[in-house]
């Protein structure tokens, strides 16, 4: 059994849907009856998605690809007219598109403003664009947001990736809320929070995948059955990383304010050695 929403011939579209999850989850979709448009700014990537959808559907009507930033506020907006024209009416939204390109506090502007602008930014951007429509329509509906656990523990490294997806969190919880506001409401949301996660964005220079890291069908397999057991937060293990052990992470993280800790004491090395009794203690 499936989530109400995911249901045969309705309509599925998902952002960043060219490569990784978000083509996993457009395969799964479209293996699940639905119709499915995916949204990137990749024109090469995007046709060769279409092409591999497109052999796994039944019929060429059931896939649409369309090029948009989600970025781009109005783009989208008639994107959003475009795909409901086409397919019909959307029940299933994943903003999912994000780019990595690294950063650092005091680094080029240019990654900030890109980093903001697609992880952040085209999480709030799709939501208006496409949920008042799936409010209106009165059937069931969801949102999935993909997130990070970097927007949760925020580890040094890439501040601008963790600032974005703390943002993803704080907006798709705000969400969820504002949704089971509504009496009779038909439309939910989720947070989708991968582990290690094999695909584009993470590979860099190599060309196998590592031990410890999903393949991003696991990570859609993992998705649907959470989504079925109706949980908001869908946090995805990996191959190194049980959820016992993110749980402790998350818990050392809140920590921090709780017990007036140094500011990602985790890394620190005056509590470094206490984190990981912590985390053993499990």
């Amino acid at each position: 059994m499936h989530h109400p929403a995911i249901a045969p011939l309705h309509t599925a579209v998902i952002t960043g849907g060219a490569s990784g999850i978000g083509l996993a989850a457009a395969k799964r979709f479209l293996r699940a009856g639905l119709k499915v448009a995916i949204i990137d700014r990749r024109m090469e990537e995007l046709e060769r998605a279409q092409e591999e959808l497109l052999a796994i559907a039944d019929e060429p009507g059931l896939v649409l690809a369309a090029a948009c930033d989600v970025s781009d506020r109005q783009g989208l907006e008639r994107t959003s007219a475009h795909i409901e024209r086409t397919l019909g009416k959307v029940h299933v939204l994943m903003n999912n598109a994000a780019i990595q390109p690294g950063s650092s506090i005091f680094g080029e502007q240019a990654a900030w403003d890109a980093v903001l602008s697609i992880n952040l930014g085209g999480v709030i951007n799709g939501t208006r664009a496409f949920v008042p429509a799936m409010r209106a329509h009165g059937e069931p509906a969801l949102v999935i947001n993909t997130g990070s656990k970097q927007g949760i523990t925020t580890p040094p490294g890439d501040p601008a990736y963790n600032v974005a997806k703390a943002g993803v969190k704080v907006f798709t919880e705000a969400l969820q809320h504002e949704l089971r506001q509504t009496e009779g409401g038909q439309v939910e949301a989720a947070l989708l929070i991968p582990g290690f996660v094999w695909t584009d964005l993470t590979r860099g220079e190599r060309t196998e995948k590592p031990a410890a890291a999903w393949t991003a069908e696991q990570t859609v397999d993992f998705m649907m059955e959470r989504l079925e057991a109706g949980d908001f937060y869908i946090l995805c293990p990996d191959n190194d990383v049980s959820r016992e052990l993110d749980e402790r992470r998350i818990l050392w993280a809140a920590g921090d304010i709780v017990e007036n800790r140094p500011p990602l004491s985790r890394w620190h090395k005056d509590w470094a050695e206490r984190f990981k009794r912590f985390a053993e203690e499990r």
